[in-house]
């Protein structure tokens, strides 16, 4: 399933770097809410785009948003790797492949595996209509960050 600009998510629930639950309904309140799912922690290009959106985090916070990481690696995986780059925002787990296949955003096989995150950037508003969209099949291009911020602005 290929999400759209103008849909609505579903609401849903990962674990964070400590093993809790959270939930786009309350990522969501009040905010809007800027999902990045990426492949894999500690590969080249994801380490440049979350330590890039850790960099910028002050002008989404100046706009209200929220921002999360979603990837299949584990929550064990992601603290370190949250810890290791100090990451300014939530890396949720989505070790079970739903949210990642809810939101059209994954790879049947990448480089031999199954089930991967693509390297993906939705916006989500408080009423959890899709704002903004882009979904990349090659992994190693970073998402236009440029367009993310004009479409938050």
């Amino acid at each position: 399933m290929k999400l759209n600009k103008g849909d609505k998510v579903s609401n849903f629930t990962l674990q964070d770097t400590k093993g809790d639950n959270v939930e786009l309904k309350d990522l969501a309140k009040g905010s809007k809410v800027l999902i990045l799912f990426f492949p894999l922690a500690f590969s080249s290009t994801c380490t440049e785009e979350l330590c890039q959106t850790r960099d910028n985090m002050k002008f989404y916070n100046s706009l209200s948003t929220t921002v999360v990481g979603i990837s299949v690696d584990s929550f064990f995986t992601l603290r370190e790797f949250k810890k290791a780059n100090n990451l300014n925002f939530t890396l949720l787990s989505d070790f079970n492949k739903e949210v990642s296949k809810q939101f059209g955003a994954i790879y049947e096989d990448y480089f031999g595996m199954k089930g991967v995150s693509k390297r993906a950037s939705f916006i989500v508003n408080d009423q959890h209509e899709i704002e903004y969209v882009e979904v990349l099949d090659d992994s190693g291009k970073l998402p236009d960050f440029k367009s993310i911020q004009k479409a938050l602005s």
